[in-house]
């Protein structure tokens, strides 16, 4: 289904919740695309398995040398830590939003939302995160949804949002099925 695509997953050099970031990736590769680790800063990225740290994981392109047009979509993993780092990086903002400005599919869980609100890119969108983050969604113009997972197209790409590491079943279905079309 993705077989010749490949799919960036951005994280922060720290904090991105493991489990958010391993079962994507696996899903993207079982459904025969490329994922590719993404951060702001070149070496190993830092997972957590919520506030314990977890394994190190090898950055195939920084936010500053990646370019978002050999990407066929974006996967935006949580952690408390991962977006909240993200969102003051101005290269990374940047590269979140070229993939809505090229139309690409996005996908972000948990509280990966943070790092959309940054880019402006929620405005007019319906979509799901880790509760504490609905009045921030709000605030930047999106609809708040409390559901498994919820699949926009109401803006100019596809955008693909789920809540916990609980909903990770749909949400990388339904990441695979946004890339895959």
């Amino acid at each position: 289904m993705l077989n010749g695509k490949t799919i960036a997953f951005l994280v922060a050099p720290e904090g991105v919740e493991q489990v958010e970031l391993t079962e994507p990736w696996k899903a993207v590769k079982q459904a025969g695309g490329t994922p590719r680790l993404v951060s702001t800063a070149t070496g190993q990225v830092r997972a957590f398995n919520h506030l314990d740290k977890a394994d190190s994981f090898a950055v195939d392109d920084t936010v500053d040398d990646a370019d978002p047009a050999s990407f066929d979509g974006l996967v935006l993993p949580g952690g408390v830590a991962n977006p909240d780092f993200l969102r003051t990086v101005p290269q990374a903002v940047r590269f979140v939003r070229a993939f809505f400005d090229a139309s690409k599919p996005v996908a972000a869980i948990c509280h990966a939302p943070w790092t959309l609100v940054e880019a402006d890119v929620v405005r007019g969108r319906t979509l799901t995160s880790w509760p504490s983050l609905q009045t921030d969604l709000r605030n930047a113009g999106a609809t708040w949804v409390d559901e498994e997972v919820v699949v926009d197209t109401a803006g100019p790409n596809t955008l693909v949002t789920s809540r916990k590491p609980d909903d990770l079943k749909a949400f990388c279905q339904a990441a695979a099925d946004a890339f895959g079309a």
